[in-house]
């Protein structure tokens, strides 16, 4: 009977049947796949696995972002109606300044710059830059209290009399691992900052006066823009 087997198979092209072709070897999936295509395909699932990992990582720092954007709009909208978002200002000391937020209060002027951020964030007020731990991810930045001195100093400049703090906003899950400087919050404490700062003695009698002087200066055009972002390029 064996052998009529083998008189009957002798005619059946071994392709047809890998698994008889080794003379009664059995061939693992992986053998018969081979080990070079095997590791290929690893290799690519681990790739696609970092890839969706750093699209995912990437899109949800966006959306932080966005609804911090709107947080702190909104925010400022319920303590004052005069508030300008994201304008450029000629600098203090030359060139551009792109301003994230201003908004007049009693006593002056808040210029705000936001920062979007998860994870720990720790940083000196004196110190160049600051540092933001997320998982695994660690990124340097430059601190934005030095940063933001540069745009108040242009607000300064736009309307000498007027007292113009430097405020810098955090939204995200963002937490500090010492206290952070007076003048860095969170955006939960927005509200609440915003009505409760004071500048102390003011000489201006015509409020509305300095907040049209700070709108003719304001610039939003999209030449103004695009000459902001070449200074960035030289920078």
């Amino acid at each position: 009977m064996l052998q009529t087997a083998r008189t009957i198979l002798s005619g059946v092209p071994l392709i047809a049947l890998p698994a008889l072709a080794g003379d009664g070897e059995i061939q693992t999936g992986i053998t018969s796949v081979g080990p070079a295509k095997f590791l290929f395909t690893l290799a690519a699932a681990l790739l696609l696995t970092l890839i969706f990992r750093s699209t995912a990582n990437h899109l949800a720092r966006f959306a932080t972002a966005r609804i911090g954007q709107w947080r702190i709009r909104s925010a400022l909208a319920k303590r004052s109606p005069d508030v300008l978002h994201d304008f450029i200002l000629p600098g203090a000391y030359g060139g551009l300044a792109k301003i994230d937020h201003a908004v007049l209060t009693a006593g002056g002027i808040i210029c705000i710059q936001t920062k979007h951020y998860n994870g720990i964030v720790f940083g000196g007020e004196d110190e160049a830059q600051w540092t933001n731990v997320d998982g695994v991810t660690r990124q340097r930045f430059l601190n934005p209290l030095i940063q933001n001195e540069g745009r108040a100093r242009a607000l300064r400049k736009v309307v000498p009399d007027v007292p113009v703090a430097n405020v810098v906003i955090f939204s995200g899950t963002v937490e500090f691992t010492t206290p952070p400087p007076q003048n860095v919050i969170h955006i939960d404490q927005l509200e609440s900052y915003v009505a409760k700062f004071v500048f102390g003695p003011s000489r201006i009698d015509d409020w509305h006066a300095v907040w049209l002087t700070v709108n003719a200066a304001a610039m939003t055009d999209i030449e103004t823009r695009k000459d902001f972002q070449a200074q960035l390029g030289f920078s």
